[in-house]
């Protein structure tokens, strides 16, 4: 009798631990800043007013809270997922203003921002004048990848070769 009700007692003191510690299957999630690292280039994860975040996964599995120092870190990497047009992926960026997660793809961008890999866009939850929404906001990251001379060294492709 003494056994089953250890057993008991260990099977509930479990359920209990794994039901307080499992992440939320949606929403941003907490930065560790400087302990952790961006997904695509590796860099530490510091600037609360230029970060950006990716849940995602497979289907058919559990998403996952990927971090980024820079939206168009996470911009670039996620357009390599095979699942990036899965309708559970969400994608947050912090206010420029006060670093509070906002949903990346309803934010307007403003440009002319110092940001931590010169991607230049800081988000903000309200429009604008001269704001970029979503897809727009995408396509200058891809034009500032693509024509700015510095990222043919940039850290991004440093890093890769490095691996």
């Amino acid at each position: 009798m003494a056994k089953i009700l250890t057993l008991l007692l260990f099977i509930l003191f479990q359920i209990s631990v794994s039901g307080c510690s499992r992440e939320p299957e949606t929403g941003s999630g907490e930065v560790r800043w400087d302990r952790e690292i961006c997904e695509r280039c590796k860099m530490a994860v510091s600037d609360h007013y230029y970060s950006a975040q990716i849940r995602g996964g497979s289907a058919g599995k559990k998403t996952r809270l990927y971090k980024f120092d820079d939206v168009g870190c996470a911009v670039i990497w996620l357009d390599e997922q095979p699942w990036k047009d899965d309708p559970r992926t969400e994608v947050w960026v912090t206010d420029f203003r006060n670093g509070d997660w906002i949903d990346a793809k309803k934010a307007a961008y403003v440009k002319g921002k110092k940001t931590p890999m010169d991607y230049g866009l800081g988000a903000q939850p309200t429009p604008v004048e001269g704001a970029l929404n979503y897809e727009q906001a995408k396509a200058h990251i891809y034009e500032v990848e693509k024509s700015d001379k510095r990222h043919g060294m940039h850290k991004h492709k440093m890093n890769e070769s490095m691996q």
